[in-house]
């Protein structure tokens, strides 16, 4: 029988941020797959685990992958710890998932600590949407295309940022977005903790010399409001509603189809397409 593979979420600062179940999982594996061993180190250490631990990076995650899932599938399980927070988001671990998963070997995730949902709930910004992007890419052009791509994102934006390209990145999001609100998070439940809420046109002044790994929390693009069509004759509002009844199979959702194009709520379409078989039954 094969063993579990466990993506255990570890402290992004403070050690006491960890879970029950995660301290005895790590207790129980028999190995620990660690995105920087030295790191994971200091927690083991903290908690008195013994497990012994292997490196998995980016490096060597294409090398080691095959020898892990061979232990797996020969009973061990193992456990993935990133650096700090949630393994596998922008940090080495796929591929292990991946072909552990195509093993038929099972793969448990014990949720744990984000600094993606830390810093989304801590900054004000809408949260009932968001889209996690990484990391900016590291070339100016591409960045550029980056902030280009995004400029019309109606959900909240979330994204990392290393302290030596944070000014280059906020000068370039003023430029492609305007003056969007911005929450920048730093050493998040840490001593230092930082949280700064501004528009990015003080934030570049604010932010001094950047230190530590940025979590970027963006205000969603404005949505522009877009003109509305005209709304056709009867002939055609009846013909083309009979179009999208046969599409959608539902009058109701065919209504609202159609108000959404035009710009009426569902009950004023209704009128309006009850008003047009009156006109054609007339004429």
């Amino acid at each position: 029988m094969s063993g579990t593979l466990y993506l255990v979420a570890t402290p992004i600062g403070n050690l006491e941020d960890i879970t029950v179940r995660a301290v005895r999982i790590l207790s129980e594996v028999r190995l620990i797959a660690a995105e920087d061993t030295r790191r994971t180190a200091k927690l083991l250490h903290h908690y008195g685990i013994a497990t012994g631990t292997t490196s998995l990076h980016e490096h060597n995650e294409r090398q080691k992958t095959p020898t892990l899932v061979a232990r797996l599938l020969a009973g061990d399980s193992i456990a993935l710890l990133s650096d700090a927070g949630t393994p596998v988001v922008s940090d080495p671990g796929l591929l292990l998932v991946r072909q552990s998963l195509d093993a038929g070997v099972a793969v448990v995730a014990l949720p744990g600590p984000s600094a993606v949902i830390a810093a989304l709930i801590s900054s004000g910004a809408p949260a009932h949407s968001f889209i996690f992007v990484g990391f900016p890419p590291r070339r100016p052009n591409d960045r550029k295309k980056w902030c280009e791509a995004l400029a019309t994102e109606t959900r909240t934006l979330i994204f990392f940022e290393s302290p030596h390209r944070l000014i280059t990145t906020l000068k370039l999001m003023k430029v492609c977005w305007g003056d969007r609100k911005v929450a920048l998070c730093r050493e998040m439940t840490k001593i230092h903790e930082e949280l700064v809420v501004r528009p990015i046109s003080e934030l570049v002044e604010v932010v001094g010399s950047p230190r530590g790994e940025y979590t970027c929390v963006v205000w969603p693009a404005p949505q522009q409001q877009q003109p509305h069509q005209e709304i056709p004759n009867s002939s055609d509002l009846l013909s083309c509603f009979g179009r999208l009844t046969k599409i959608t199979g539902s009058r109701r959702a065919a209504v609202k189809d159609l108000g959404r194009k035009y710009g009426l709520t569902t009950k004023q379409m209704y009128s309006e397409v009850e008003r047009a078989k009156l006109f054609c039954q007339k004429t």
